[in-house]
């Protein structure tokens, strides 16, 4: 465990796999492909933020202290019910769902410009195998011990893999889901899809799931009972020199050295003494005749930290 002043726990790595990275609490990556869509936030209910297409056929839900963190449907109009759902809960990487979320984008922008009901309501295809081909392309493998019935590809490392169930029936029964990470309430991610769910949105999603790029996490954020199943690189020694030398945002980890060197200097000039303060009282007097004689204001001691916008609740 780390200690809750320690610096180290706060310091941004590259993690890779991406799927067993867990979520960094925001859902920036997923909501960043329909960020032009409407948004809606919610102060009562479980769904904290609602993003919907223009004309509410489309549906992203982010229940932000919830087990199933986001929740996705499509329907035929705003008003009819879903008709296909996919969830994903609190461990899924956000750069997942946006697999999901970018591909609805483009769908509906196409039927938007084709002016037709659009993929997003086609249902699933047959054969199962076009669900899972980006895995299969990326050298996932069929699972000979699956049961009877099912359908399981599973990673080169056997830490991720996706189920399909083609037993039972009824359309709201779960038929495809996506994971990553030893069972566990906080150590597996999971996604779900119900039975017709096109299998190019979820092949878009597997997609996302196959790439071996990594994504950016602080190293508290990857649970550390994962940590030995992952490989996770500073972020400033992956950065090129060229890169490093221009100027970016302050991290989170910054932000807390700025706080913990600022009280650190202002402990050092803290007066211990009545002498010491009849001193800093004489200096603050020549400074304000120093500015009534010039008519400039002595520079500031500090900046304001530009206010970030604000972001979905962080999930538990």
């Amino acid at each position: 465990m780390y200690a809750p002043d320690d610096l180290y726990q706060y310091q941004e790595v590259l993690v890779s796999p991406m799927y067993l990275a867990g979520s960094n609490g925001t859902g920036e990556a997923g909501f960043a492909p329909v960020a032009h869509w409407p948004h809606q936030y919610l102060d009562e209910g479980p769904c904290q933020l609602l993003v919907t297409s223009p004309d509410q056929r489309i549906r992203i839900g982010w229940f932000g202290d919830d087990f199933e963190l986001w929740k996705i449907s499509a329907a035929e109009d705003a008003f009819s019910a879903p008709r296909w759902t996919a969830t994903f809960n609190h461990i899924t990487p956000a750069e997942i769902v946006a697999g999901l979320t970018a591909a609805l984008v483009k769908d509906y922008d196409e039927a938007i410009a084709s002016d037709t009901p659009g993929r997003f309501l086609t249902g699933p295809t047959v054969p199962w195998r076009d669900t899972v081909r980006p895995l299969t392309d990326a050298g996932w493998n069929l699972d000979g011990a699956a049961e009877l019935g099912t359908v399981e590809i599973i990673a080169p490392d056997d830490q991720a893999g996706i189920l399909i169930d083609r037993r039972g029936y009824g359309s709201d029964r779960t038929t495809v889901e996506l994971w990553a990470g030893p069972p566990g309430w906080g150590t597996r991610a999971e996604a779900t899809f119900t039975a017709r769910t096109p299998s190019h949105l979820i092949a878009a999603t597997a997609a996302v799931m196959s790439k071996s790029t990594p994504v950016v996490r602080e190293r508290h954020q990857v649970d550390q009972r994962m940590q030995h199943l992952v490989t996770m690189t500073p972020v400033a020694s992956a950065t090129p020199i060229a890169e490093a030398q221009v100027p970016r945002a302050p991290t989170p980890l910054d932000v807390r050295r700025t706080a913990v060197t600022q009280a650190v200097h202002r402990a050092a000039r803290a007066p211990r003494t009545a002498a010491d303060l009849r001193v800093m009282a004489a200096q603050s007097r020549s400074t304000g005749a120093a500015q009534k004689r010039t008519g400039h204001p002595a520079p500031a001691t500090s900046a304001r930290l530009p206010a970030s916008s604000p972001t979905p609740r962080r999930g538990r």
